[in-house]
């Protein structure tokens, strides 16, 4: 597709404007078989979230029923009595045992089928390297998590549950805190922008909107994939306004301003926060599910499986195969609940850059790896953003409503009248 999507006539401001009209003539821009392309790669998605839930399933059902679980419980054991470093032990083992039951679909999906579509940049090499870069960040965060919840489980048998589901929490908004200063620079470099045709517009857009930024910061994320985007993350000291190089080298000037609009509504909106709120509520109904389901399955296969309980670190893959099923149960919930924060980031971004024109732009080139126009319960299901067709709609729809502030005979006319004389002097 171009760096820089043309506005097609059925699009440009009239007085005979049609934000249907319009949004057809954006869509007629994407050449059929690029629309096949990412139809092909984005519906292939639905099937990866089968396959991928079913190899969780094989996998942690191996396991269990070969006892691996209970051997590598086991040689920690063996290691050390003392619980923490024990249960790191197993982690250990668990973790480097699964990846390497999961390579094969990880190689496929992460690595052959993106080169498949034009969407992956690195060479096997180098994809290698960050996924053993990703091996030692799940090896130390994953690692004090299970420190952490078992030792909950330890010491509270009965009401573990109900801190398991804090701990988590608490957890989790630790990593969305330090993520994009400490755990993003692991895999690439990120630099402060200095170009002011893009900063200027930025920070101006986020003064406007209460953003405490100084700053607007550039990721290489081009060395590993095609994918255009950016965001506004962290929290209080750590907040950053970060674009990728995709957006910048192929994105226009309205199309930048119309993302980081959007970036901003997230911020402003609170979604983080929301965000943490809704799944902290998961969590917990999902740690309540864990209590019923694990007493029910131990008490039927515990034996057979050689677990001795909810606090052996044995139980690991039972519980990974219990998440699983919750979360393959609960992934409409789930897409929902962000495709709307989504439509509001992208309501709140039209409003603030004004750029209707350059957030279709947008939608256009995501649309190289996301369908631009599917039917209304495929996009309930699998959308966790709204779909292409929906975004332009909306943009050309906000258009429509504000036509004077697109109105080319209005700039003419007002251009064209002379400017009037500084001051009048009297005969």
């Amino acid at each position: 597709m171009p760096s820089v999507v043309k506005v097609p006539a059925e699009a440009q401001a009239s007085a005979h404007f049609d934000a249907t009209a319009a949004t057809n003539a954006y869509l007629a821009q994407i050449p059929p078989d690029k629309t096949a392309r990412s139809d092909a790669y984005f519906e292939g998605g639905y099937w990866m979230i089968l396959w991928d839930f079913l190899y969780g399933v094989v996998v942690a059902l191996l396991l269990l029923n070969l006892r691996w679980s209970a051997r590598m419980r086991d040689l920690s054991e063996r290691v050390t009595r003392f619980k923490p470093v024990h249960t790191f032990v197993y982690w250990l083992q668990y973790l480097i045992l699964t990846t390497i039951l999961v390579f094969p679909l990880t190689v496929y999906e992460e690595y052959f089928r993106e080169h498949k579509y034009g969407l992956a940049t690195q060479t096997f090499g180098p994809w290698m390297g960050d996924q053993m870069k990703e091996l030692g960040v799940n090896l130390v965060l994953g690692g004090l998590l299970a420190m952490l919840l078992f030792g909950v489980v330890r010491r509270l048998p009965r009401t573990w549950w109900i801190w398991g589901a804090a701990v988590t929490i608490v957890f989790l908004t630790f990593i969305a805190l330090i993520n994009p200063v400490y755990i993003v620079p692991i895999f690439n470099k990120v630099t402060r922008l200095n170009d002011p045709k893009i900063v200027d517009p930025i920070l101006s857009m986020a003064r406007a909107n209460g953003i405490p930024a100084k700053d607007v910061y550039e990721i290489d994320a081009s060395k590993q994939t095609t994918r255009m985007s950016a965001n506004v993350s962290g929290f209080a000291n750590t907040m950053r306004i970060t674009l990728n190089d995709n957006l910048l080298r192929r994105g226009s000037a309205e199309e930048i301003q119309a993302v980081m609009g959007h970036e901003m509504g997230h911020y402003v909106m609170n979604h983080v926060y929301k965000l943490i709120m809704f799944f902290s509520i998961v969590i917990v109904l999902a740690f309540a599910y864990l209590r019923w389901s694990l007493d029910w399955t131990l008490q039927r296969w515990g034996e057979k499986w050689q677990i001795r309980g909810v606090g052996d670190t044995a139980v690991l893959p039972l519980v990974v195969l219990l998440a699983a099923i919750f979360g393959f149960v609960t992934t409409p919930v789930f897409n929902t609940f962000i495709r709307t924060q989504e439509h509001e980031a992208d309501m709140y971004g039209l409003n603030t850059s004004r750029q209707p024109d350059g957030f279709a732009q947008a939608a256009i080139h995501l649309g190289e790896y996301r369908k631009m126009n599917p039917g209304p319960i495929e996009e309930w299901i699998f959308f966790d953003h709204p779909s292409g067709r929906n975004r332009i709609y909306d943009a050309m729809r906000w258009k429509a409503e504000n036509l004077k502030l697109f109105s080319v005979e209005q700039q003419s006319a007002e251009s064209a009248t002379p400017a009037p004389p500084a001051s009048v002097g009297k005969k």
